[in-house]
Formats: C-alpha cells, structure tokens, sequence
C-alpha cells in the first residue's frame, strides 16, 4: 500500500489529549510539512519511538496547537509501515484543524478499521489478533478484556499454527506417497499419521467446547426478572441500573412487554430481563406479555424470583417457581424490606431456593443480592489470558476442521487411499487457514473489517 492514510484515533467528544495518527509511506514527510520539533530535529530524522515537542502548523504557518510527536518506522510499527503520532490538546476543532491540514499535503483519510488490515495484510498480526482487537475495545468485563488481550497476544493463533503445521506435515508426505505410489508406508508411518489426526481433532474439540463459556462471557447470561405483578420486579430493574429504564405503576400489569439491559455482577456481566407479571389474565396484550416471560424464561441462564416480603406467599408465587426448567439458578429477591414483614422464608428453605431480603425502593440488600448472584458463578472468579474461544466465525471454522479429521481418520482406519484422506485433511486445512487468514478470502476479511471504528 502506497498511498498514506491518517485519521483521529481517539473519540469524538472533548478530551483532554486527542491523537491523530498518519501511516504510509510518506508518512514522515507529511508530518514535517505540519510538525516543528522544539529541539529544532526533523522527523525523518527522529529516533522511534521518542516523544518530541513542538509546534503544528497550518499551510500558512500559523500554530495550531502545541502538541507531542512520537514515530514508529516500518515494519517494527502497528501497521508495519511508517506511522506518525501527534498527541494535541482533544478539542475536536484542534483535530479537525490538524486533519484538513494533513488533507492539503494529500494525506487521506482512512477508513473503518483501515490501520488493522494494513498491520493483518503486512504480517504483523493473524485474523485471530485482528478480531481480538475489536473485542478489546467492546469488551463489557475485566474478563472479557483480559481474554481478548491474551487472544491479541497470539494464544489463539499460536494454538492454530501448531495444527496448521502438523497437518502440512502430513499432507506433504501423502503428496509424496500419490506421487510415488510404489512406495510402502510401513505401519509404524501409518499409527502415526492416526494418532496425529486424532490428537489434532482432540485439541480443536477441546477449544470448541470453550466458546460456549466465552459467548456467556461477551454477551452476558440471560437472566430473567419474573414473579407475579406488583411485587417490585420493574422496581428491582432500576434499583439494579442505578436509573429508570421501566416504567413502575401500583397498577397491576404494567409490564406488557420483555426489556432487556447489562448489568455487572461481580465478575459477571448480566443480561437483565424485565418480564411481565405472571397471572391468569383475559387481556390480550398482557396475555402476549406472559408469553414472552414464558419464552425469556426458556432461554435464561439465571432466574431471579421477585416476591413480596410484606405478603404472606401466594399461589401465583408457587406458580411462577414452578414454571421456571429445571437446571436453571434461582434466587429470590424477597423484595419490600422496608415494610413489615409477612413471608415466611421457611417455605423458601424448605424449597432449596437461595434467597435475599432487598428494598427496592431504599436500596436496602442490593449488595447483598448481587453478591449471592456472582457466588453462583464461581467460573467467572477465574481470569481467562485467552484460551476463551469468543469469535463464531473462528468456532465455525474449527468445527468444520475438527469434522474433516474426523473423516480422514475413519478413512485411514478403512484403509482408503491416500487421495480419498488426503482429501479431508485439506478440508480441514483450509478451514483452519481461515481462522488465522492463511486461507484467506475477501469476503471473510470485510465482514471481519466491518465491525471496527475509523482511526483503528
């Protein structure tokens, strides 16, 4: 790529630093057309890596700020090629200013994501790190920003070359034994060819069965705010927020609808879902509502039961426990701690259902409440460095792998051909190309490119 590129990397609001990075070629030449260096230095001639002061300035030499200037020269940089830094003061005008002006020296801008497939198309990183990117940047949690570090680090791509190795090893020797079909393989030769397909495929499997884990990580487990109507559940959603996301009303019913929001529990993100009251009911559109809490509760993976602890309990409390699946995470949010209390929470025990007294309205037993939630998922409590397969697109890919060596292995047991084997392990071969952008394809790599920000 020979044309230069530059773009404000940091966000678009007021700040008080603002960077604007310049990458190509004439990356060093466009910034000494803008940039005086207080030292009197020219950045064609600036060590890398080095923060210098200066001054940027517009076409007719007037200042535009008082900045700092770092370059990183190719291939040891980000993008693998020459890339220049300016650190202003972040004013969005500052930066707007700094860009028209690169734009007069024919720099243009880059586009979404632009500087990462420039790094992924020079070598400095795989698909596997590229995507780790952009995961680093959404991620919700301290896990799941530790795990995408680990995974742009290379823990996924180092696993994918050590296979994509042992397999090319075979697929080499197979080549040769079409090619010279008169010679013999020996069984020694042939045991070990098995045991490597076997244990490739192990070690795939072994990482698909991490991306359901990670997915739960990404996107938070759905959990599903349920009880009968007016006992606080709408309530206990805002109280949780920390602001208004639902409508309260004393009257009955209120919520028609399922809404869903984040919440950090601990180490655990949550998929709060706020559901209508479950009763018997003739009203259409409050019957569609209890259909949907039916549906939110068929795919949740942590229930919390809203009651009210100011009333004795109700057959509709016993109905909603008993329509939650089993296999799911209970507790019950024994909701209006600041009135009087009626429950009998022997019932609750005796029932084997883990339970916290809370007011929603004053605040009283949230702590305590999120608590229990995050002792119910011990697993997150461990720090992933990257061994989370998060990426479905990479689970896909490897799931197809693992399913090729499957077949070339029941196929060197038969004892086929060499061709009819060798065909699956290309398969899979292929398919493990394509995680890491060995096997690449333009498709796969703008529908990767299309989830990142400009300036990244």
């Amino acid at each position: 790529m020979s044309d230069t590129i530059a773009a404000v990397a940091t966000g678009g609001s007021v700040s008080a630093i603002g960077i604007v990075r310049i990458s190509g070629d004439d990356a060093l030449t466009a910034a000494d057309n803008v940039f005086r260096a207080a030292s009197g230095v020219e950045l064609k001639d600036a060590e890398n890596r080095r923060m210098y002061y200066g001054e940027l300035l517009d076409t007719d030499g007037g200042l535009i700020d008082l900045c700092l200037c770092t370059v990183s020269r190719s291939p040891a940089s980000y993008t693998g090629e020459d890339t220049v830094e300016f650190h202003c003061h972040g004013s969005p005008v500052v930066l707007s200013e700094v860009m028209r002006v690169l734009h007069k020296h024919s720099i243009r801008q880059a586009k979404a994501g632009e500087y990462t497939k420039r790094a992924f198309l020079n070598g400095r990183m795989d698909l596997t790190q590229v995507e780790a990117v952009i995961d680093l940047i959404e991620s919700e949690t301290p896990a799941a920003a530790r795990n995408a570090a680990g995974q742009l680090r290379g823990a996924i791509g180092i696993k994918m070359n050590a296979v994509y190795d042992m397999l090319l090893d075979v697929i080499a020797h197979f080549h040769a034994v079409i090619d010279y079909p008169d010679e013999d393989i020996d069984e020694f030769k042939m045991q070990n060819y098995m045991t490597t397909l076997i244990d490739t495929e192990i070690e795939l499997r072994r990482m698909l069965e991490t991306h359901e884990r990670s997915r739960v990580l990404r996107d938070g487990i759905p959990t599903a705010i349920i009880g009968r109507t007016n006992t606080g559940k709408s309530s206990l959603l805002n109280a949780l927020l920390g602001y208004d996301r639902a409508i309260v009303t004393d009257i009955a019913g209120t919520t028609r609808d399922t809404i869903e929001e984040k919440l950090l529990a601990g180490n655990v993100l949550l998929r709060l879902i706020d559901t209508a009251g479950l009763r018997k009911t003739d009203e259409t559109i409050e019957k569609l509502g209890v259909e949907r809490t039916f549906a939110a509760l068929s795919t949740a993976g942590l229930v919390i039961l809203v009651l009210d602890g100011s009333e004795p309990l109700r057959d509709d409390d016993f109905s909603a426990l008993r329509s939650i699946p089993q296999g799911i995470p209970i507790i019950a949010a024994v909701n209006k701690s600041d009135l009087p209390p009626a429950l009998k929470y022997f019932q609750l025990d005796s029932l084997g259902v883990k339970w916290r007294r809370i007011s929603a309205l004053s605040g009283e037993g949230l702590d305590f409440l999120v608590a229990e939630i995050s002792k119910l998922f011990p697993e997150f409590d461990a720090s992933p460095s990257g061994e989370l397969l998060t990426n479905t697109r990479q689970a896909d890919a490897i799931s197809v792998a693992a399913d090729s060596l499957r077949l070339a292995a029941v196929a060197l047991a038969d004892g086929v051909t060499p061709d009819a084997v060798l065909t699956d392990i290309e398969a899979a071969l292929a398919s493990i190309g394509e995680v890491t952008g060995k096997s690449m394809r333009e498709d796969i790599i703008s529908r990767i490119f299309d989830r990142f920000c400009v300036g990244k």
